[in-house]
């Protein structure tokens, strides 16, 4: 069992998103695409499951654009500490890409079949 107090680990994670949110383009991509998600929401009135399935596919994207970035500092470390080169670890950060490119392309599907609806009946 660790000895950080609660409120440390959350500071801790706290300042995992803030760096990856300072640090990374692709997570200001994530995030305007939520403001309008979740705006087109508002707008829309969407129902309360189509509200969790918007939450649930928001949360996932935003965590595997977050563990995609430590996987990149991961990567930055085995570089410096083992002196490998970008190539030798392209295929990790390639897959890590991937994983995050896959649920973007899911929330965009979601997001048709949510909001397309809304979008012919106004």
């Amino acid at each position: 069992m660790s000895n950080l107090s609660l409120s440390s680990s959350f500071g801790f994670a706290f300042s995992g998103i803030w760096f990856t949110i300072k640090k990374e383009r692709n997570i200001k991509i994530h995030l305007l695409a939520t403001i309008l998600a979740i705006l087109a929401g508002i707008y829309f009135k969407i129902s309360r499951t189509e509200w969790l399935v918007l939450v649930l596919i928001i949360s996932l994207v935003l965590a595997a654009e977050v563990f995609n970035s430590a996987i990149e500092q991961i990567c930055n470390l085995l570089k410096e500490k083992l002196s490998l080169n970008y190539n030798q670890t392209t295929l990790i950060r390639n897959f890590s890409a991937g994983a995050v490119l896959i649920l973007a392309i899911g929330s965009v599907i979601l997001g048709i079949i949510i909001f397309l609806p809304y979008l012919f009946s106004h």
